[in-house]
Protein backbone atom coordinates (compact mmCIF):
# COMPACT_ATOMS: atom_id res chain seq x y z
CA UNK A 1 0.00 0.00 0.00
CA UNK A 2 1.37 3.43 -0.95
CA UNK A 3 1.31 6.51 1.68
CA UNK A 4 -0.50 9.54 0.26
CA UNK A 5 -0.81 13.11 1.06
CA UNK A 6 -3.46 15.37 -0.05
CA UNK A 7 -4.19 18.94 -0.90
CA UNK A 8 -6.89 21.25 -0.71
CA UNK A 9 -7.80 24.37 -1.73
CA UNK A 10 -10.56 26.51 -2.38
CA UNK A 11 -10.47 29.40 -4.30
CA UNK A 12 -13.78 32.59 -4.01
CA UNK A 13 -15.01 31.62 -7.20
CA UNK A 14 -15.63 28.30 -6.25
CA UNK A 15 -19.31 26.68 -5.41
CA UNK A 16 -20.50 25.04 -2.75
CA UNK A 17 -19.52 21.52 -4.10
CA UNK A 18 -16.06 22.05 -4.34
CA UNK A 19 -15.95 22.97 -0.69
CA UNK A 20 -13.22 21.96 1.39
CA UNK A 21 -15.02 18.75 3.32
CA UNK A 22 -16.48 17.41 -0.35
CA UNK A 23 -13.11 17.95 -1.94
CA UNK A 24 -11.69 15.68 1.17
CA UNK A 25 -14.25 13.86 1.09
CA UNK A 26 -13.51 12.44 -2.60
CA UNK A 27 -9.94 12.46 -1.90
CA UNK A 28 -10.36 9.99 0.95
CA UNK A 29 -12.86 7.69 -1.44
CA UNK A 30 -10.11 7.62 -3.68
CA UNK A 31 -7.71 6.48 -1.34
CA UNK A 32 -9.68 3.68 -0.16
CA UNK A 33 -10.37 2.53 -3.24
CA UNK A 34 -6.93 2.41 -4.83
CA UNK A 35 -4.93 1.40 -1.37
CA UNK A 36 -3.62 4.69 -0.46
CA UNK A 37 -3.34 4.97 3.09
CA UNK A 38 -3.94 8.66 3.81
CA UNK A 39 -2.57 10.16 6.96
CA UNK A 40 -4.32 13.05 9.25
CA UNK A 41 -0.34 14.38 9.42
CA UNK A 42 -0.72 14.61 5.65
CA UNK A 43 -3.65 16.85 5.21
CA UNK A 44 -2.66 20.12 3.70
CA UNK A 45 -5.98 22.46 3.41
CA UNK A 46 -5.15 25.93 2.41
CA UNK A 47 -7.43 29.05 3.91
CA UNK A 48 -10.53 29.55 1.83
CA UNK A 49 -10.12 32.15 -0.87
CA UNK A 50 -6.45 31.03 -1.79
CA UNK A 51 -5.61 31.91 -5.00
CA UNK A 52 -3.86 29.25 -7.14
CA UNK A 53 -2.13 31.29 -9.67
CA UNK A 54 0.75 31.95 -7.10
CA UNK A 55 2.41 29.41 -5.51
CA UNK A 56 4.41 31.26 -3.04
CA UNK A 57 0.78 32.65 -1.50
CA UNK A 58 -0.38 29.36 -0.19
CA UNK A 59 1.53 28.96 3.20
CA UNK A 60 0.13 24.93 3.23
CA UNK A 61 0.99 24.12 0.02
CA UNK A 62 4.77 25.58 0.41
CA UNK A 63 4.47 23.86 3.67
CA UNK A 64 3.54 19.96 1.80
CA UNK A 65 6.70 21.02 -0.62
CA UNK A 66 9.19 21.28 2.19
CA UNK A 67 8.02 18.04 3.72
CA UNK A 68 7.53 16.45 0.63
CA UNK A 69 11.33 16.80 0.14
CA UNK A 70 12.48 14.92 3.62
CA UNK A 71 14.59 11.91 2.81
CA UNK A 72 13.40 9.31 3.37
CA UNK A 73 10.20 10.35 1.06
CA UNK A 74 7.16 11.14 3.74
CA UNK A 75 4.34 9.96 1.01
CA UNK A 76 4.21 8.35 -2.51
CA UNK A 77 1.76 10.49 -4.30
CA UNK A 78 -0.21 13.54 -3.03
CA UNK A 79 -4.12 13.64 -3.60
CA UNK A 80 -5.93 16.41 -5.36
CA UNK A 81 -9.71 17.02 -6.34
CA UNK A 82 -8.94 18.58 -9.59
CA UNK A 83 -5.57 19.86 -11.12
CA UNK A 84 -6.30 23.25 -10.76
CA UNK A 85 -6.56 22.77 -7.04
CA UNK A 86 -2.47 22.41 -7.41
CA UNK A 87 -1.62 24.84 -9.71
CA UNK A 88 -3.57 27.53 -12.48
CA UNK A 89 -0.71 28.56 -13.37
CA UNK A 90 1.16 26.23 -16.12
CA UNK A 91 4.64 27.50 -14.98
CA UNK A 92 4.36 26.80 -11.22
CA UNK A 93 2.37 23.58 -12.26
CA UNK A 94 5.36 22.08 -14.49
CA UNK A 95 7.74 23.34 -11.69
CA UNK A 96 6.60 21.95 -9.02
CA UNK A 97 5.20 18.87 -10.92
CA UNK A 98 8.65 17.98 -12.02
CA UNK A 99 10.72 18.16 -8.89
CA UNK A 100 8.04 16.06 -6.77
CA UNK A 101 8.48 13.38 -9.42
CA UNK A 102 11.68 13.25 -10.73
CA UNK A 103 13.76 14.55 -7.69
CA UNK A 104 11.26 12.54 -4.89
CA UNK A 105 9.77 10.43 -6.66
CA UNK A 106 5.97 11.69 -5.89
CA UNK A 107 3.19 11.31 -8.04
CA UNK A 108 0.45 14.30 -8.09
CA UNK A 109 -3.06 12.82 -9.26
CA UNK A 110 -6.31 14.34 -9.47
CA UNK A 111 -8.96 12.17 -7.91
CA UNK A 112 -11.39 13.42 -10.84
CA UNK A 113 -9.79 13.55 -13.76
CA UNK A 114 -7.87 10.61 -14.62
CA UNK A 115 -5.30 10.27 -17.32
CA UNK A 116 -3.96 7.29 -17.30
CA UNK A 117 -0.23 6.07 -17.65
CA UNK A 118 0.29 5.63 -20.74
CA UNK A 119 2.31 8.69 -23.54
CA UNK A 120 -0.86 10.67 -24.26
CA UNK A 121 -1.42 11.25 -20.70
CA UNK A 122 1.24 13.48 -21.20
CA UNK A 123 -0.73 15.81 -23.38
CA UNK A 124 -4.05 14.72 -21.81
CA UNK A 125 -2.90 16.52 -18.25
CA UNK A 126 -0.97 19.59 -19.98
CA UNK A 127 -4.41 20.34 -22.14
CA UNK A 128 -6.16 20.12 -18.62
CA UNK A 129 -3.53 22.42 -16.98
CA UNK A 130 -3.88 25.30 -20.00
CA UNK A 131 -7.41 24.65 -19.73
CA UNK A 132 -7.44 25.57 -15.83
CA UNK A 133 -4.62 28.66 -16.74
CA UNK A 134 -7.23 30.07 -19.19
CA UNK A 135 -9.92 29.51 -16.74
CA UNK A 136 -8.23 31.97 -14.31
CA UNK A 137 -6.92 34.09 -16.75
CA UNK A 138 -10.33 34.81 -18.25
CA UNK A 139 -12.12 35.13 -15.24
CA UNK A 140 -9.65 37.73 -14.00
CA UNK A 141 -10.13 39.85 -17.28
CA UNK A 142 -14.29 39.62 -16.28
CA UNK A 143 -14.01 40.58 -13.03
CA UNK A 144 -11.57 43.48 -13.91
CA UNK A 145 -13.83 44.45 -16.97
CA UNK A 146 -17.39 44.34 -14.41
CA UNK A 147 -15.45 46.30 -11.81
CA UNK A 148 -14.69 48.65 -14.09
CA UNK A 149 -17.93 49.22 -15.18
CA UNK A 150 -19.19 49.56 -12.34
CA UNK A 151 -17.03 52.05 -11.61
CA UNK A 152 -18.06 53.77 -14.25
CA UNK A 153 -21.78 54.22 -13.49
CA UNK A 154 -20.52 55.30 -10.00
CA UNK A 155 -21.16 52.13 -8.30
CA UNK A 156 -19.73 51.02 -4.99
CA UNK A 157 -16.50 49.02 -6.46
CA UNK A 158 -14.20 48.62 -3.16
CA UNK A 159 -14.72 48.81 1.08
CA UNK A 160 -16.08 52.27 2.47
CA UNK A 161 -13.26 55.07 3.31
CA UNK A 162 -12.86 56.70 6.61
CA UNK A 163 -15.51 58.28 7.29
CA UNK A 164 -18.35 56.09 5.48
CA UNK A 165 -20.12 53.04 5.74
CA UNK A 166 -21.41 50.41 3.11
CA UNK A 167 -25.22 50.16 3.59
CA UNK A 168 -27.39 48.98 0.51
CA UNK A 169 -24.93 48.71 -1.80
CA UNK A 170 -23.27 52.01 -1.60
CA UNK A 171 -21.57 54.84 1.07
CA UNK A 172 -23.78 55.88 3.74
CA UNK A 173 -21.78 58.81 6.26
CA UNK A 174 -20.69 57.49 9.58
CA UNK A 175 -21.93 59.16 12.29
CA UNK A 176 -18.83 58.98 14.18
CA UNK A 177 -15.96 59.32 11.81
CA UNK A 178 -17.62 61.74 9.27
CA UNK A 179 -17.14 64.48 11.43
CA UNK A 180 -13.61 63.76 11.70
CA UNK A 181 -13.05 63.78 7.88
CA UNK A 182 -14.46 67.39 8.01
CA UNK A 183 -12.45 68.18 10.97
CA UNK A 184 -9.08 67.22 9.30
CA UNK A 185 -9.96 69.27 5.86
CA UNK A 186 -10.70 72.16 7.82
CA UNK A 187 -7.45 72.38 9.54
CA UNK A 188 -5.59 71.65 7.36
CA UNK A 189 -6.97 74.26 4.89
CA UNK A 190 -6.81 76.67 8.01
CA UNK A 191 -2.94 76.10 7.89
CA UNK A 192 -1.91 72.01 9.99
CA UNK A 193 -0.18 69.79 8.38
CA UNK A 194 -0.19 66.17 8.13
CA UNK A 195 1.96 65.16 10.96
CA UNK A 196 -0.23 67.93 13.25
CA UNK A 197 -3.47 66.00 12.22
CA UNK A 198 -1.77 62.50 12.83
CA UNK A 199 -0.83 63.90 16.46
CA UNK A 200 -4.43 65.12 17.17
CA UNK A 201 -6.34 62.34 15.44
CA UNK A 202 -4.39 60.06 18.33
CA UNK A 203 -5.02 62.13 21.23
CA UNK A 204 -8.69 62.00 20.39
CA UNK A 205 -8.05 58.36 20.48
CA UNK A 206 -8.94 58.28 16.32
CA UNK A 207 -7.88 54.70 14.72
CA UNK A 208 -7.67 53.54 10.93
CA UNK A 209 -10.06 50.95 9.80
CA UNK A 210 -7.49 48.43 10.51
CA UNK A 211 -6.78 49.89 14.22
CA UNK A 212 -3.45 51.58 13.93
CA UNK A 213 -2.73 54.65 15.11
CA UNK A 214 -2.67 58.13 12.62
CA UNK A 215 0.27 58.46 10.49
CA UNK A 216 0.99 61.66 8.32
CA UNK A 217 0.32 59.66 5.30
CA UNK A 218 -2.58 58.52 6.52
CA UNK A 219 -3.95 62.04 7.02
CA UNK A 220 -2.32 62.87 3.39
CA UNK A 221 -4.21 59.76 1.27
CA UNK A 222 -7.60 60.89 3.52
CA UNK A 223 -7.29 64.57 1.79
CA UNK A 224 -6.14 62.92 -1.63
CA UNK A 225 -9.48 61.13 -1.30
CA UNK A 226 -12.33 62.69 -3.98
CA UNK A 227 -14.67 60.06 -2.20
CA UNK A 228 -15.52 62.92 -0.09
CA UNK A 229 -16.70 64.73 -2.53
CA UNK A 230 -19.33 62.17 -4.26
CA UNK A 231 -17.02 60.73 -6.19
CA UNK A 232 -15.75 57.26 -7.25
CA UNK A 233 -12.27 56.36 -7.63
CA UNK A 234 -11.24 52.89 -9.26
CA UNK A 235 -7.44 51.68 -9.99
CA UNK A 236 -7.81 49.66 -12.85
CA UNK A 237 -4.34 47.87 -12.22
CA UNK A 238 -5.54 47.27 -8.85
CA UNK A 239 -2.51 49.70 -7.15
CA UNK A 240 -3.18 52.39 -4.75
CA UNK A 241 -2.54 55.61 -7.54
CA UNK A 242 -3.63 59.19 -6.58
CA UNK A 243 -2.63 60.59 -10.02
CA UNK A 244 -5.86 60.87 -11.48
CA UNK A 245 -4.48 61.83 -15.10
CA UNK A 246 -3.39 58.05 -15.34
CA UNK A 247 -4.98 56.27 -17.69
CA UNK A 248 -5.52 53.50 -14.95
CA UNK A 249 -7.50 55.49 -12.90
CA UNK A 250 -11.30 56.23 -13.43
CA UNK A 251 -12.84 58.35 -11.85
CA UNK A 252 -16.78 58.65 -11.81
CA UNK A 253 -19.95 60.48 -10.13
CA UNK A 254 -20.85 58.68 -7.37
CA UNK A 255 -24.31 57.74 -5.57
CA UNK A 256 -23.30 58.68 -2.17
CA UNK A 257 -23.40 61.63 0.00
CA UNK A 258 -20.60 63.49 -0.04
CA UNK A 259 -18.48 64.62 3.60
CA UNK A 260 -17.43 67.75 2.77
CA UNK A 261 -17.58 70.38 -0.08
CA UNK A 262 -16.24 70.36 -3.53
CA UNK A 263 -14.77 74.00 -2.48
CA UNK A 264 -12.81 72.60 0.42
CA UNK A 265 -11.49 69.69 -1.23
CA UNK A 266 -9.99 71.82 -3.72
CA UNK A 267 -8.26 73.98 -1.54
CA UNK A 268 -6.92 71.12 0.22
CA UNK A 269 -5.36 69.76 -3.48
CA UNK A 270 -3.89 73.32 -3.86
CA UNK A 271 -2.26 73.23 -0.63
CA UNK A 272 -1.41 69.50 -1.23
CA UNK A 273 0.27 70.79 -4.78
CA UNK A 274 2.27 73.62 -3.11
CA UNK A 275 3.81 71.72 -0.76
CA UNK A 276 4.85 68.96 -2.64
CA UNK A 277 6.45 71.60 -5.43
CA UNK A 278 8.20 72.97 -2.68
CA UNK A 279 9.63 69.47 -0.57
CA UNK A 280 10.80 66.54 -1.38
CA UNK A 281 9.16 63.41 -0.67
CA UNK A 282 11.81 62.55 1.92
CA UNK A 283 15.14 63.35 2.94
CA UNK A 284 17.30 61.31 0.87
CA UNK A 285 20.01 59.48 2.49
CA UNK A 286 24.11 60.68 2.48
CA UNK A 287 26.39 57.96 1.67
CA UNK A 288 28.56 60.06 4.62
CA UNK A 289 29.34 59.44 7.97
CA UNK A 290 26.34 60.03 10.51
CA UNK A 291 27.79 62.73 12.36
CA UNK A 292 26.51 65.48 9.53
CA UNK A 293 24.46 68.17 11.86
CA UNK A 294 22.21 69.62 9.09
CA UNK A 295 21.97 65.88 7.16
CA UNK A 296 18.30 65.86 5.62
CA UNK A 297 16.98 68.60 7.05
CA UNK A 298 18.13 71.99 4.50
CA UNK A 299 15.91 71.73 1.01
CA UNK A 300 16.31 73.51 -1.73
CA UNK A 301 14.75 76.58 -2.29
CA UNK A 302 14.47 75.89 -5.88
CA UNK A 303 12.96 72.22 -6.37
CA UNK A 304 12.68 71.42 -2.67
CA UNK A 305 15.74 68.45 -2.65
CA UNK A 306 17.81 67.97 0.39
CA UNK A 307 21.29 69.49 0.52
CA UNK A 308 23.36 66.33 0.60
CA UNK A 309 27.25 66.07 1.50
CA UNK A 310 29.64 67.02 -1.42
CA UNK A 311 33.36 66.42 -1.33
CA UNK A 312 33.49 70.03 -0.33
CA UNK A 313 30.34 70.87 1.38
CA UNK A 314 26.46 71.01 0.90
CA UNK A 315 24.83 71.17 -2.34
CA UNK A 316 21.26 70.22 -3.93
CA UNK A 317 20.99 66.85 -4.10
CA UNK A 318 18.79 67.63 -7.93
CA UNK A 319 21.61 69.64 -9.07
CA UNK A 320 23.89 67.16 -8.48
CA UNK A 321 21.98 64.66 -10.69
CA UNK A 322 21.52 67.37 -13.55
CA UNK A 323 17.62 67.66 -12.30
CA UNK A 324 17.97 71.23 -10.98
CA UNK A 325 19.08 73.98 -12.49
CA UNK A 326 20.39 76.46 -9.44
CA UNK A 327 23.61 75.80 -7.88
CA UNK A 328 23.22 75.91 -3.71
CA UNK A 329 26.32 74.94 -2.78
CA UNK A 330 27.91 76.51 0.52
CA UNK A 331 30.34 74.78 2.90
CA UNK A 332 29.07 72.68 5.67
CA UNK A 333 31.15 74.96 8.39
CA UNK A 334 29.39 77.90 6.93
CA UNK A 335 25.81 76.55 6.90
CA UNK A 336 26.11 74.61 10.40
CA UNK A 337 27.40 78.32 11.78
CA UNK A 338 24.70 80.26 10.13
CA UNK A 339 22.10 78.26 11.18
CA UNK A 340 23.13 78.21 14.63
CA UNK A 341 23.28 82.11 14.44
CA UNK A 342 20.16 82.24 13.08
CA UNK A 343 18.33 80.29 15.88
CA UNK A 344 21.07 81.47 18.93
CA UNK A 345 19.66 85.14 17.59
CA UNK A 346 15.83 84.11 17.74
CA UNK A 347 16.69 82.77 21.41
CA UNK A 348 18.34 85.84 22.58
CA UNK A 349 15.56 88.56 21.15
CA UNK A 350 12.46 86.19 21.13
CA UNK A 351 12.06 87.91 17.63
CA UNK A 352 13.07 85.66 14.91
CA UNK A 353 11.93 84.18 11.37
CA UNK A 354 10.73 80.71 12.79
CA UNK A 355 7.78 79.51 11.71
CA UNK A 356 5.39 77.27 14.25
CA UNK A 357 3.68 74.60 12.84
CA UNK A 358 1.74 73.80 15.85
CA UNK A 359 -0.29 70.64 16.69
CA UNK A 360 -2.28 73.37 19.06
CA UNK A 361 -3.78 74.66 15.37
CA UNK A 362 -6.40 77.21 16.04
CA UNK A 363 -9.61 76.65 16.98
CA UNK A 364 -11.26 74.63 19.92
CA UNK A 365 -11.72 71.13 19.74
CA UNK A 366 -14.10 70.21 22.45
CA UNK A 367 -17.32 69.84 20.85
CA UNK A 368 -15.50 67.03 19.07
CA UNK A 369 -14.19 65.79 22.21
CA UNK A 370 -17.18 65.85 24.14
CA UNK A 371 -19.37 64.11 21.46
CA UNK A 372 -16.74 61.30 21.79
CA UNK A 373 -17.25 60.86 25.25
CA UNK A 374 -20.59 60.72 24.56
CA UNK A 375 -20.58 57.76 22.57
CA UNK A 376 -18.62 55.78 24.71
CA UNK A 377 -21.29 56.55 27.63
CA UNK A 378 -24.01 55.06 24.75
CA UNK A 379 -21.56 52.22 24.61
CA UNK A 380 -21.73 51.55 28.10
CA UNK A 381 -25.44 51.68 28.43
CA UNK A 382 -25.59 49.14 25.38
CA UNK A 383 -22.84 46.86 26.99
CA UNK A 384 -25.06 46.86 30.11
CA UNK A 385 -28.00 46.09 28.20
CA UNK A 386 -26.60 42.98 26.56
CA UNK A 387 -25.46 41.79 30.30
CA UNK A 388 -28.71 42.27 31.53
CA UNK A 389 -30.48 40.30 28.51
CA UNK A 390 -27.68 37.32 29.18
CA UNK A 391 -26.67 38.34 25.54
CA UNK A 392 -22.58 38.63 27.17
CA UNK A 393 -21.18 37.28 30.19
CA UNK A 394 -20.23 38.58 32.90
CA UNK A 395 -16.69 38.51 32.28
CA UNK A 396 -17.33 39.97 28.70
CA UNK A 397 -19.30 43.10 30.38
CA UNK A 398 -16.20 43.94 32.65
CA UNK A 399 -13.73 43.65 29.88
CA UNK A 400 -15.80 45.90 27.79
CA UNK A 401 -16.35 48.26 30.39
CA UNK A 402 -12.62 48.26 30.88
CA UNK A 403 -12.13 49.29 27.97
CA UNK A 404 -14.90 52.04 27.41
CA UNK A 405 -13.82 53.51 30.69
CA UNK A 406 -10.05 53.42 29.58
CA UNK A 407 -11.24 55.27 26.13
CA UNK A 408 -13.25 58.05 28.07
CA UNK A 409 -10.61 58.44 30.23
CA UNK A 410 -7.78 59.51 27.50
CA UNK A 411 -10.66 61.61 25.53
CA UNK A 412 -10.82 63.30 29.52
CA UNK A 413 -6.99 63.71 29.55
CA UNK A 414 -7.12 64.85 26.40
CA UNK A 415 -9.87 67.04 26.91
CA UNK A 416 -8.31 70.62 24.90
CA UNK A 417 -8.53 73.73 27.37
CA UNK A 418 -9.27 77.22 25.88
CA UNK A 419 -7.30 78.29 22.75
CA UNK A 420 -3.83 80.04 23.67
CA UNK A 421 -2.23 82.83 22.53
CA UNK A 422 0.19 83.00 19.85
CA UNK A 423 2.62 84.82 22.61
CA UNK A 424 1.52 81.82 24.94
CA UNK A 425 2.99 79.28 22.40
CA UNK A 426 6.16 81.48 22.09
CA UNK A 427 7.16 81.29 25.38
CA UNK A 428 6.11 78.17 25.96
CA UNK A 429 8.91 77.34 22.81
CA UNK A 430 11.38 79.65 23.99
CA UNK A 431 11.39 78.00 27.54
CA UNK A 432 11.67 74.60 26.32
CA UNK A 433 14.28 74.68 23.82
CA UNK A 434 16.13 78.04 24.62
CA UNK A 435 19.40 75.86 25.99
CA UNK A 436 19.88 73.94 22.61
CA UNK A 437 22.64 76.71 21.14
CA UNK A 438 25.11 75.91 24.07
CA UNK A 439 24.59 71.84 22.91
CA UNK A 440 24.74 73.11 19.19
CA UNK A 441 28.10 74.46 19.89
CA UNK A 442 29.63 72.45 21.74
CA UNK A 443 32.74 70.58 19.96
CA UNK A 444 32.50 67.38 21.84
CA UNK A 445 28.66 66.64 20.84
CA UNK A 446 28.67 64.75 17.81
CA UNK A 447 27.33 65.83 14.18
CA UNK A 448 24.33 62.96 14.99
CA UNK A 449 23.49 63.76 18.25
CA UNK A 450 23.24 67.86 17.10
CA UNK A 451 21.03 66.76 14.14
CA UNK A 452 18.67 64.69 16.94
CA UNK A 453 18.81 67.40 18.81
CA UNK A 454 17.86 69.93 15.89
CA UNK A 455 15.19 67.32 14.80
CA UNK A 456 13.50 67.65 18.41
CA UNK A 457 11.89 71.14 17.21
CA UNK A 458 13.01 71.98 13.54
CA UNK A 459 10.77 70.52 10.73
CA UNK A 460 12.78 71.77 8.17
CA UNK A 461 15.23 74.52 7.00
CA UNK A 462 15.47 76.36 3.30
CA UNK A 463 18.44 77.58 2.28
CA UNK A 464 17.48 80.07 -0.93
CA UNK A 465 21.35 80.38 -2.79
CA UNK A 466 19.85 83.82 -4.73
CA UNK A 467 19.54 85.87 -1.73
CA UNK A 468 21.71 84.09 0.73
CA UNK A 469 19.64 83.55 3.23
CA UNK A 470 18.34 80.50 5.47
CA UNK A 471 14.54 80.00 6.78
CA UNK A 472 14.29 78.06 9.84
CA UNK A 473 10.86 76.21 10.02
CA UNK A 474 9.85 74.74 13.62
CA UNK A 475 7.25 73.14 14.58
CA UNK A 476 5.80 72.93 18.50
Amino acid sequence: MRIGAAYVRVSTDDQLEFSPDSQLHKIKEYAKANDIVLSQDYIFMEDEGRSGRNANKRPEFQRMIGIAKSSPKPFDVILVWKFSRFARNREDSVVYKSMLRKKCNIDVVSVSEPVGDDKTSVLMEAIIEAMDEYYSVNLAEEVKRGMSEKAVRGGVVGSPAFGYLAQGGTFVPDPEKAPIVQMVFEKFVSGAGCRDLAVILNAMGVRTKKGYPMENRTVEYMLHNPVYVGKIRWSTNGKTERNYSSPDIILSEGHHEPIISSELFEQAQDILADRKKMYAKFARQSAWPDDFMLKGLVRCSDCGSTLVRSSSGLQCHSYAKGVCKVSHYISEATANRRVIDLIESGFLHEDFPLTFKSVSVPGNDNSMINAMIQREHTKMERIRAAYEDGIDTLQEYKENKRKILDAIAKLERNHSAPAKTSNEIRNEFFEKHRGVVADLRNPDISGANKNLILRGFVDEIVFDRSKNKFQVYCYL
